[in-house]
């Protein structure tokens, strides 16, 4: 693993404490059902939802498969989707960037992002998407809603073997402000230390 992207974990790791009681029970279920999908079928699949797909699921997707990486748990498969498709937020990717992943970026129109978290690691594709979009599974999936409006719009995701609410707030709301790098900053670690707690959790 790339060694700011490695030392930036380890701070995240360290900021377990900060995350609320409440929000680590939801975290700590998550890691039930990962470590039963793991157990029984070799394999877990989550998939992200947000409303645009383009910056809180997009962290969702990244940081989930960085986290399984990290802790060697095998078998993961993280996606995204929205509930329309928009692109992977410029802002986003450059918070990404901050924390110390490489980006290769090869379209313009709602472009296709590589992210690579070590020299030899598969890409992480990420683009914006509709949630059942041909490149995401289908069924049997572990759908996680991060954002309200998704949550509230979708009261019933098709395919997915279960469903849980994990919203977070949305960092547009800083966009064209002197406050953007810090918010997106911030979003991207709390979004990277719930991953890496949920995956330190997961026994497979």
């Amino acid at each position: 693993m790339y060694q700011p992207l490695n030392t930036y974990i380890k701070n995240r790791v360290s900021e377990y404490n900060a995350i609320p009681a409440s929000r680590k029970t939801v975290l700590e279920e998550i890691a039930q059902v990962v470590t039963r999908e793991l157990n029984q079928n070799q394999c877990a699949k989550l998939v992200f939802i947000c409303t645009h797909n383009s910056r809180r699921s997009q962290f969702g997707q990244l940081w989930a498969a960085t986290a399984a990486a990290y802790f060697g748990v095998d078998g993961m498969e993280s996606f995204s989707g929205g509930t329309e498709a928009t692109a992977f937020h410029p802002n986003a990717v450059n918070a990404a960037e901050r924390a110390g992943f490489t980006v290769e970026k090869d379209a313009e129109t709602n472009p296709n992002y590589k992210l690579h978290y070590a020299t030899d690691s598969e890409p992480i594709l990420c683009f914006s998407k509709v949630y059942d979009h041909a490149s995401n599974p289908q069924k049997e999936f572990i759908a996680l809603m991060t954002c309200n409006d998704a949550d509230e719009n979708c009261p019933v995701v098709l395919g997915a073997a279960s469903r849980f609410k994990l919203t977070y707030t949305d960092p547009k709301l800083s966009d064209g402000t002197s406050a953007q790098n810090a918010t997106y900053d911030e979003r991207c670690a709390q979004i990277a230390t719930e991953m890496l707690y949920l995956f330190s959790k997961v026994v497979a």
